[in-house]
């Protein structure tokens, strides 16, 4: 039997399970009925909760091997709530396997004293009131806001004014929304701030990479969480936000605020299965779905009318959504046009954007937009098809729209390490971040649309990806039937593995694919994977560099 505590952590926002703040456990379960042990730690949470005289709710969800077990908690009272369901669990272990039970009256009343230590009654009292006058209030372990961008104050945790200090009526919010998918996000928020810009409008951009306002970088980093949706909202020169909103994000604290104007989900492929209980594409769907939860019923969602997972997700949602697809005649396409719903779509090569209205815009030749590479680019058309339905969806001008898309390139400087073009003595080279197979594959079409005399690829894998992701991914690879394949190791990202495992996986699977060895390389980093494919290239050669590391030594490189 195994019942084995994996996580505990804070909910800090909507999310998976439910829309209330509080505490969430994942745990391994196995050898056991998983509805005997749900019901044997509620019944523990419900004597804790009997003890402490603390009236909160629970819920869990279940899946293969496991469950996640959340319990409600107020914002200022998250950390008591986590070690109450952690010691219902250790109750609930030592109960089903027979254990010596520990004391859990005096453990209890040690929870009522910590939540009594932690309690801040000023912080529930502002945020009602917040709520009260329709203000974005924003807390966190050491600060608390009021209003987005411009009109934002900040206080310290410990030092909050009192209702009757403070001027309501001046805090405003700024046009916002979430950008989440498997891929495509953060090309996606550059794009969409590229477009603010030409609008006249400082956007602040959150994501995978970097915080940005305007055309400062803040800080690099991961910044797809409320950390950094955080601090973008609390900068006073933001004046709108484009925040990336990643899976793990999501599953770990809920999504950055609890509301947003628009949302755009790009797509849903598998990537980071297994992780947080997540075991299909059919759940990671319902993850990136949560950023609905965000929405009001007036509010837009726009969505991928190509991607299966999107559609069947998308019929599950209660708000406006507007469709886009490449296919003009895309059933969802043709009923919002039907049904006096905005939609976008391409027809005769061009982008078009249907109004609620029924107004038909033609907004662009899709080959005059530099980062769908002639058309080459099939996964930039369905980027740049979402981010037109989204600043279509906050008001942004359709001008704004159409010169953001011509300003928008290929260069590492516009989308740093997604489709970046270059030309090295004759040879073009292609540069991207792809990390899965859905991500690979769209590389892959795109290179091959190019004309080469020759292909030469490089590409390496993290450690935390299973076998068989990383098999999927080479499979997709070897389909660009390249005269060359360099296979890099990752060392940072080992993640457990050994090194040298990842690449004998890889060359194994290359040569079971029908590769022959003699062109197959394996090197020790993808900064020497990027010299050596510079080095065997050629005049007319296409070198595909899959860069999940030493992105900009390798852009100083090809520069």
């Amino acid at each position: 039997m195994r019942l084995e505590l994996d996580e505990v952590r804070r909910l800090t926002g909507p999310n998976l399970l439910w829309d209330k703040p509080g505490a969430i456990l994942d745990v391994f379960i196995d050898g056991i009925d998983s509805q005997t042990v749900i019901t044997t730690w509620q019944g523990w949470v419900d004597k804790l909760l009997l003890k402490m005289n603390w009236q909160q709710r629970y819920t869990y969800r279940l899946y293969t091997g496991g469950a996640s077990l959340a319990i409600s908690a107020p914002m200022d009272a998250l950390y008591t709530a986590c070690d109450l369901a952690e010691l219902a669990w250790e109750l609930t272990v030592s109960e089903l396997c027979g254990q010596p039970q520990v004391d859990w009256l005096s453990r209890a009343e040690q929870l009522q004293l910590d939540c009594e230590e932690e309690q801040n009654s000023g912080l529930l009292s502002l945020l009602a009131e917040a709520k009260t006058h329709n203000v974005t209030a924003i807390s966190d372990d050491d600060e608390f806001s009021l209003g987005t961008g411009p009109s934002v104050d900040v206080w310290p945790i410990d030092a909050l004014p009192t209702n009757t200090e403070l001027q309501w009526n001046k805090y405003q919010d700024i046009p916002r929304a979430f950008i989440t998918g498997t891929n495509g996000k953060s090309t996606s928020v550059r794009l969409a701030s590229e477009i603010a810009k030409a609008a006249g409008i400082c956007a602040g951009v959150t994501s995978t990479d970097f915080i940005k306002v305007g055309d400062e970088i803040i800080d690099k980093g991961d910044y797809s969480g409320p950390g950094g949706a955080r601090m973008l909202l609390r900068d006073k020169r933001t004046e709108m936000a484009f925040l990336e909103v990643a899976r793990g994000g999501i599953l770990r604290r809920g999504i950055p605020i609890e509301s947003v104007n628009a949302a755009l989900i790009t797509n849903v492929a598998s990537d980071h299965l297994g992780q947080y209980g997540i075991n299909t594409v059919e759940e990671l769907a319902e993850v990136k779905f949560v950023v609905a939860k965000g929405l009001a019923k007036t509010s837009t969602l726009v969505l991928n009318a190509d991607n299966d997972l999107v559609v069947r997700q998308g019929k599950k949602v209660n708000c406006q959504i507007c469709w886009f697809s490449e296919d003009a005649n895309n059933p969802l396409i043709l009923h919002n046009q039907q049904a006096g719903l905005p939609c976008v779509f391409v027809e005769n090569q061009h982008f078009i954007y249907v109004s609620a209205q029924g107004t038909k815009q033609i907004i662009e030749d899709v080959k005059s937009v530099p980062m769908t590479m002639q058309g080459a680019a099939k996964h930039n058309i369905q980027n740049a098809l979402g981010v037109i339905g989204l600043c279509k969806a906050l008001n942004l001008p359709e001008q704004a729209i159409k010169q953001g898309l011509l300003n928008f390139g290929s260069s590492a400087k516009d989308n740093p390490g997604r489709g970046n073009l270059y030309h090295h003595q004759g040879a073009t080279v292609m540069v991207d971040f792809a990390h899965n197979a859905h991500s690979v594959k769209a590389m892959i079409n795109t290179a091959k649309q190019l004309p080469a005399k020759r292909y030469i690829v490089m590409f390496s894998n993290a450690g935390d990806r299973a076998d068989e992701d990383i098999k999927q991914l080479t499979d997709e690879i070897q389909k660009l039937q390249a005269d060359r394949y360099i296979v890099a190791e990752l060392e940072r990202y080992l993640r457990g593995r050994e090194l040298g495992e990842l690449l004998n996986l890889v060359r194994n699977q290359l040569v079971d694919k029908g590769v022959d060895e003699s062109v197959i390389d394996c090197v020790d980093s993808p900064l020497t994977g990027a010299k050596r494919a510079i080095e065997i290239a050629k005049p007319g050669d296409v070198v595909v560099l899959f860069c999940l590391d030493q992105r900009e030594e390798i852009d100083q490189l090809l520069q």
